[in-house]
């Protein structure tokens, strides 16, 4: 018989598990560790994790460090941190990006410039970077820039193809930045936030060329102003060499699931470790999950991947974690024994500053206590999943996590009582 515990309380605990396993500053600690840096070094730190990411370098490279250059989301980055050790900081905008993310990457390109021939550049990368940092190809301007970004995230694209297209129209994504370094030494340790870990879509790959980028981005279906954007775009690129450096993963959703489910079976709970990615649609993903976990037997499930929603014109509040949520309480209505909880890694979903929701038998009915006025069907068609779990009392918050490796789903079903 398995041990009586809070589920609630319990799923909570195994989410800080797996971002402890992922966490940048221990992930580039461990690496630098392992396989030491010699000599002056400067830090490119991009992304959503670059804080803690940069952090952790610092730790292990000590003096060796010369300075660098950290940029990303607003919030998540504190100045005082790293006042006073040569590193400048930089914000850029997310998920679209903005005219810090225009001036970052010119930024990032004079200091490159900048740097004696004997430093070695250390590039930390994590999710975010395709939005955070950008060099546009001539005639994109921010306008032009956010139109493109907000068509993407709307359009229900992976994100491998997401970024395909942002790398046709950037001087500095799909190895674009490697006509910067100038011969210079160069070491790249990166957070994955891709399905397969794939080198060219992590951050838009900005040292991972793609040699067949005009033909993947030509299979893509899309309007006439953005094929125009991205044919006008590859021709500017040109040719760029055919491999980067070697990328180091230092963090995959792989290891956060596998250190939840270590920590799961410590407290005596049965275990399913699902090997697939979730990915395709949100809500059909999060009605499926549910009835696995109704239909299955007793235990936690863990899955992860990153899941997509094909947006109405005006959408509500909410990200696909909370979307997948809230399908997936309707599927789960009434039952007293099934909870699953669905979170970003990052600590944010979609546009919002929540990570996800931990949903439950009694989720649409805590949302109709707490004064929702729409039912949860109608909130999932209008993309406004955050409005209802917030009102249910099931939204996620965890802050900034310093990492970023997709996103995790915990279902836990309990045993039935003798």
């Amino acid at each position: 018989m398995q041990p009586t515990l809070n589920p609630r309380h319990t799923l909570f605990e195994l989410l800080a598990v797996a971002l402890d396993a992922v966490s940048g500053a221990r992930s580039v600690q461990r690496a630098l560790s392992t396989r030491p840096i010699t000599g002056p070094v400067w830090i490119a730190a991009i992304g959503k994790a670059a804080e803690s990411m940069t952090l952790g370098a610092l730790d292990v490279l000590g003096d060796a460090c010369r300075g660098g250059m950290l940029i990303t989301k607003p919030g998540h980055a504190d100045p005082g941190r790293l006042r006073g050790l040569g590193i400048e900081i930089h914000f850029g905008g997310h998920p679209l990006p903005d005219a810090g993310s225009l001036a970052a990457g010119e930024r990032l390109l004079v200091n490159l410039s900048r740097l004696p021939a004997e430093t070695q550049v250390l590039f930390l990368l994590s999710g975010g970077a395709s939005a955070l940092i950008e060099a546009p190809v001539s005639g994109l301007g921010l306008s032009e820039l956010r139109a493109i970004n907000a068509w993407l995230l709307g359009s229900g694209l992976p994100i491998g193809r997401m970024n395909r297209v942002r790398q046709s129209v950037s001087h500095l994504k799909a190895g674009g930045l490697l006509r910067h370094l100038g011969g210079r030494p160069v070491r790249q340790l990166a957070i994955s936030d891709v399905p397969g870990d794939t080198p060219g879509v992590i951050g838009s790959g900005p040292l991972a060329p793609v040699p067949d980028l005009a033909d993947q981005v030509g299979r893509l279906v899309l309007p006439d102003w953005l094929a125009g954007w991205v044919a006008r775009g590859l021709a500017e690129r040109g040719t760029l060499p055919e491999y980067g450096p070697e990328m180091e993963l230092v963090a995959t959703l792989s290891m956060a699931k596998a250190a939840v489910a270590k920590a799961a079976e410590s407290k005596g709970w049965r275990v399913r470790l699902h090997p697939d990615l979730i990915e395709g649609d949100a809500a059909g993903q999060g009605r499926t999950l549910a009835r696995t976990l109704i239909d299955g037997a007793p235990g936690l499930h863990v899955w992860g991947g990153e899941t997509t929603i094909r947006l109405p014109e005006h959408p509500g509040r909410g990200g696909r974690n909370q979307h997948l949520a809230l399908a997936a309480a309707i599927e789960l209505a009434g039952r007293d024994d099934v909870w699953l909880l669905s979170a970003g890694t990052d600590g944010s979903d979609g546009p919002t500053e929540d990570a996800g929701a931990l949903v439950d038998g009694g989720t649409l009915e805590r949302a109709e206590l707490g004064g929702i006025e729409l039912d949860a069907r109608t909130c999932l068609a209008r993309a406004d999943s955050g409005r209802f779990l917030e009102a249910s009392g099931d939204l996620i918050r965890t802050g900034p996590t310093g990492t970023n490796v997709m996103d995790l789903i915990f279902g836990y079903k309990a045993p039935s009582p003798l």
